[in-house]
């Protein structure tokens, strides 16, 4: 569609989405497409809402010249109803998501896991809150793999 519309999401919307979604942005607009695109990130869970993403997550976001302003948020019925793309990290977000989108009529999100556009074929997204700052720097090359091959497909 001539406005897609994509969010990424993830279990507590403070770790992995956020640095998808400040990932995307980016992509979107070094692209100059970012009037084409509204991009958000949500928590399937509500155990982080309002909080802002997790320290490591923003300075590994920092090294890479990107900064973001996004404060967790749980996903919502409409979200299901807007967006043309949910983007997932692993199985259980998923299901859960899944799960959701059978209570929601006219649900016209497309709900995938964002590592099936990985060119590295790497499918999941390790959640990095109990890792190190490596696994986080893993988790936004990973981000920047498939936000690439997800925009070029869709662009």
């Amino acid at each position: 569609s001539e406005n897609s519309l994509e969010s990424l999401v993830s279990i507590g919307n403070i770790c992995r989405s956020p640095i998808a979604e400040a990932v995307f942005r980016k992509l979107v607009t070094d692209e100059k497409l970012e009037n084409k695109w509204r991009t958000d990130s949500a928590a399937v869970s509500d155990w982080n809402v309002g909080r802002f993403p997790d320290s490591r997550a923003l300075s590994c976001l920092r090294n890479h010249g990107i900064e973001t302003t996004h404060k967790a948020r749980q996903i919502t019925k409409e979200d299901f109803q807007t967006f043309d793309h949910i983007l997932c990290m692993d199985e259980s977000n998923l299901r859960d998501l899944n799960r959701k989108s059978n209570q929601v009529k006219d649900c016209k999100a497309k709900i995938e896991l964002l590592g099936t556009y990985d060119p590295q074929k790497q499918l999941i997204i390790e959640d990095p809150y109990y890792g190190s700052e490596k696994d986080f720097e893993t988790v936004y090359e990973q981000c920047l793999r498939c936000c690439k091959a997800f925009l070029e497909k869709y662009h």
